[in-house]
């Protein structure tokens, strides 16, 4: 048997909500019956990710221990050899259904343990035919018991019949619903086609929905810290690195300690520093001077005025003339030398 490598889908390995979602839909299969081996998924339109559904599906059977097939069926406009796996030239369905090829031919081991694959093949031009005929019915019958599921992803039902045509022969289907695209007559008119051709309808799968707008308040905390726990789980060990350590302030040098003066030894008092003073900012521009005020000039003290002495009369007179003494007038003051006098006019008499 060949083997091929799929690429995983990261989104239901990483993300804890999918996960949890995809163990949920396993459940349910799982509770659904030991005769509900063939499963048909089936959607209203394209593009709501019933292939992504299909795919996550098996993978998650596969890794609880089950044996599963994945069958490849959309016969139409098929993605999941260009979006799962690099391989290119691999026989299909469509080929094994005209006879081309045997189905151990068209089987394909995949790089998850327990999971097996056949892909569509090359396009036919009566796809209808094909999935309706007995060749399709002895294929299921055939792989029946070598699998302990078969996954069949069928076209979308509400485009074309295929998907109908297949679920007559299957043990139950699952509806894909893109969550606030599809309307509820739509979603009815395929449950009601699926119940036509007498296939049970397992459920419906609500894909692409907004957990934040569906998750309840008081629950969301329960679900977050689970999801928490299981990113801790899931996450690598941190490696061991070395503490950062804060650096330590900036702190005065120790002063060494000054040892005990010894008896009859001056000791040298240690001067005290000097204070230190802050620097004075030095202003980005020099103040303008303030005008000067007029302001009264202080005057010098006069010198005192010494008073001259009267000239004396009997001092020698000029050259050329008597010495002529001074009548002082009656009733007056006469000065001689040093000496005041008072006269009246009786000494005169």
């Amino acid at each position: 048997m060949r083997t091929v490598e799929l690429m995983l889908d990261q989104g239901a390995n990483g993300n804890y909500f999918v996960r949890e979602a995809f163990n949920t839909l396993r459940a349910n299969i799982l509770f659904s019956g030991k005769d509900v081996k063939v499963i048909v998924v089936t959607s209203c339109f394209a593009h709501e990710g019933k292939t992504s559904v299909s795919f996550d599906l098996c993978v998650n059977l596969a890794e609880a221990g089950k044996r599963v097939l994945l069958l490849d069926a959309d016969l139409r406009k098929s993605v999941m050899v260009s979006r799962y796996t690099k391989e290119r030239g691999v026989y299909g369905l469509s080929q094994v259904l005209s006879g081309q090829v045997s189905a151990k031919e068209a089987v394909y081991a995949t790089n998850v343990p327990n999971m097996h694959v056949m892909f569509a093949g090359p396009y036919p031009p009566n796809p209808t035919e094909l999935v309706g005929s007995e060749a399709f019915k002895e294929l299921l019958e055939e792989e029946w018991g070598n699998y302990d599921y078969i996954i069949v992803d069928a076209p979308p039902l509400g485009m074309v019949i295929d998907a109908a045509v297949m679920a007559g022969v299957c043990d139950g289907a699952v509806i894909v619903l893109n969550s606030g695209k599809v309307k509820y007559r739509a979603a009815q008119g395929v449950k009601a086609q699926l119940e036509k051709s007498g296939c049970r309808v397992l459920g419906v799968v609500l894909n692409q929905v907004d957990k934040r707008r569906n998750i309840k308040a008081e629950n969301s905390y329960y679900y977050s810290s689970y999801a928490k726990y299981e990113q801790e789980m899931d996450a690598p060990a941190p490696t061991r690195q070395e503490p950062v350590r804060a650096a330590a302030p900036a702190t005065a040098p120790a002063q060494k300690p000054t040892p005990a003066p010894v008896q009859g030894e001056a000791v040298a008092r240690p001067r005290p520093a000097a204070p230190t003073t802050a620097p004075t900012p030095t202003p980005s521009a020099k103040p303008a001077a303030p005008a000067a005020s007029a302001q009264p000039t202080r005057q010098q003290p006069a010198a005192p005025v010494r008073r001259q002495p009267a000239a004396n009369p009997q001092q020698s007179a000029p050259a050329g003339g008597p010495v002529r003494r001074p009548v002082p007038p009656a009733g007056g003051t006469s000065v001689s030398g040093s000496t005041v006098r008072h006269t009246t006019g009786e000494d005169e008499k």
